[in-house]
């Protein structure tokens, strides 16, 4: 199934990419701490217009990062960066199970006109 082209149209210049991280915790608590601590460095990156981290009401030790970056560049600096790769490596042995990572494209109340 291909993608509708939404948000081809932006204004020159507008440009955001996001990015949902789904992390299910075998050890809750340990991967909070090392996600506080990840968010916290990546608010500094060159590009980052914001990073929340939140835990999901529905599933039980479930936590989410919602990231918005600049460009799609700076997102991918960013997965490039120590801090990234620091996160990735503690994370790992307090999962149940991989990451769910997606990347996403914007999309504007004018896109939707």
């Amino acid at each position: 199934m291909s993608q509708p082209n939404i948000g081809s149209d932006r204004p020159e210049g507008v440009e955001l990419t996001l990015v949902t991280m789904v992390f299910d915790a075998s050890e809750p608590e340990r991967l909070l701490s090392v996600l506080a601590k990840y968010v916290v460095l990546a608010r500094g990156h060159e590009g980052c217009r914001n990073i929340d981290l939140a835990a999901s009401a529905t599933t039980p030790d479930r936590l989410v990062i919602v990231q918005k970056w600049e460009s799609a560049a700076a997102q991918r600096a960013h997965f490039d960066s120590a801090a990234m790769v620091e996160m990735a490596e503690a994370a790992t042995p307090l999962l149940s199970r991989a990451p769910a990572i997606d990347l996403l494209d914007s999309i504007s109340a004018h896109d939707l006109a």
